[in-house]
């Protein structure tokens, strides 16, 4: 049966299943019944395995260029580090922007995103107060107030004013 386009422009018919397909754990129509749980289950562990390789620093799967991965993964860290910029634009400029993208590169590889860009500038700060890479005293200071103000269940009172008065007075 030729397949036939609906209305919203998406292709319904009989899936082919070709041997490609099946190389790479795709799941077809054709593999719908005991084998389509082994198919996907090769297909959950290639993407698991793709993934892991691009945001966790993982080995490149077989069958994938180790130099595209590692460009993609590099390209993925730095979105996300200028994600988190965006979330977080207080963070960048209490580590200066070239430390700030350094200091997040070396810990996106050992630490991918669980929570959400919000928790991942808390994750970020709180790795490099930790670490003690801030740099002088007075951004590690500067990070631990800004961690503190945002780490917890609730805003500190009056945290607003305070940021808005060191941010106007430049300390």
């Amino acid at each position: 049966m030729a397949a036939e386009t609906t209305d919203t422009g998406t292709s319904t018919g009989t899936g082919t299943g070709t041997d490609a397909d099946a190389d790479m754990g795709t799941v077809t129509e054709g593999d719908a019944g005991a084998g389509g749980s082994a198919a996907r289950e090769r297909l959950g562990r290639a993407q698991a395995e793709l993934l892991a390789a691009l945001v966790a620093g993982a080995s490149a799967p077989d069958g994938f260029d180790r130099e595209r991965l590692a460009v993609q993964s590099r390209a993925l860290v730095a979105k996300r580090a200028g994600v988190v910029a965006k979330v977080a634009p207080e963070l960048p400029l209490i580590l200066g922007e070239k430390t700030f993208r350094t200091l997040f590169h070396d810990y996106a590889r050992t630490a991918p995103m669980t929570g959400g860009y919000r928790r991942d500038a808390l994750d970020f700060a709180a790795h490099v107060l930790d670490e003690g890479t801030a740099g002088g005293l007075r951004a590690r200071r500067r990070l631990r107030v800004w961690w503190l103000e945002r780490s917890g269940p609730a805003p500190l009172p009056g945290g607003r004013v305070r940021r808005w008065l060191r941010l106007v007075l430049g300390r």
